[in-house]
């Protein structure tokens, strides 16, 4: 699945291309599922032109899970055969909605996750892990997610929790039973946020994440008290708050480390990855369609044959 220029969903379409192949410190996967992030569709837009372009064609999918194939120079402790999930050199190599993908940071597939899971895993792994080390979420703290029910907040709820923080997170009220079933208190968003806190969090809110980016930086940043302790992953107009904007960068993430991590809170029963919706790849239109909603809860995943 790719596309040759930027546009609406109506430019994706299947295509045969040359297999990539694994380079040194890398490995090549049979791709059984990608997950779709809304960074898929800002690509695909142009909205992001001005910081983050593209070589047409490009290839969307950021992570995914399957079976390795190819293993690059260099790597150890990985075979061919097994079963892993991760993320794609993105920028450089294109994306992962393809029968083969290359792999720059990877970990074992969780045998409690099916290919699914494991395929939209990666990515919210590598952005949540990147913003809880920013906001330096420790035992005992009080995070706030706002969009807590999302594909990188239900995943950046379960890590702070398994850390040994309270975690409150914003959601409509059809999803708060979602969230209660996750650990996380939940609290309607919108505006007056402040004061449906308060007896939820007497102590007060240590640190807050943006997931959603519906311009509440300004609420956010009140309720903890310093821009400092607020990270965003979807508001374009963090500068203007003095909060931190988190985006995957070229070269080693610091939230590669939570690959390995968070394969193992899995495999205890720990970490789960709720799924919205699974489509074939060729309805990768409709489901690049339906995270544009901004209303998915978990996340939406493109199985490939």
């Amino acid at each position: 699945m790719q596309y040759h220029r930027y546009g609406g969903s109506e430019v994706l379409c299947v295509e045969e291309v040359e297999e990539p192949h694994a380079g040194p410190g890398q490995v090549r996967i049979a791709v059984r599922a990608t997950g779709v992030t809304p960074a898929d569709w800002y690509l695909r837009s142009g909205m992001l032109r001005s910081i983050a372009t593209v070589d047409f064609p490009h290839i969307p999918g950021m992570d995914a899970a399957g079976i390795v194939d190819e293993v690059g120079e260099g790597v150890t402790g990985t075979a061919v055969g097994d079963a892993v999930f991760g993320l794609v050199p993105f920028l450089d190599q294109g994306g992962a909605a393809a029968q083969y993908a290359v792999l720059e940071a990877w970990a074992s597939k969780p045998q409690s996750w099916s290919f699914e899971e494991a395929g939209g895993a990666a990515g919210n792994i590598d952005s949540a892990t990147r913003v809880l080390e920013a906001l330096e979420a420790a035992e005992g703290m009080t995070l706030l997610i706002d969009g807590a029910a999302g594909g990188v907040g239900t995943i950046a709820a379960q890590l702070a929790r398994a850390r040994g923080l309270t975690v409150i997170g914003t959601a409509s009220e059809a999803n708060h039973g979602f969230l209660d079933q996750l650990g996380v208190v939940p609290v309607t968003y919108g505006a007056g946020l402040a004061d449906r806190l308060a007896p939820l969090a007497p102590l007060g809110v240590d640190v807050a994440l943006d997931a959603a980016g519906k311009g509440s930086l300004a609420e956010l940043v009140a309720i903890v008290g310093d821009p400092h302790r607020v990270v965003t992953i979807a508001d374009f107009d963090a500068d203007r708050h003095g909060v931190r904007f988190s985006r995957s960068e070229a070269g080693e993430s610091p939230g590669w480390a939570g690959l390995p991590l968070a394969a193992d809170l899995a495999d205890h029963g720990r970490l789960t990855v709720p799924l919205h919706a699974v489509f074939p790849l060729k309805e990768a239109a409709t489901a690049h369609d339906v995270s544009a909603t901004g209303h998915a809860r978990g996340k939406i995943v493109i199985t490939v044959p």
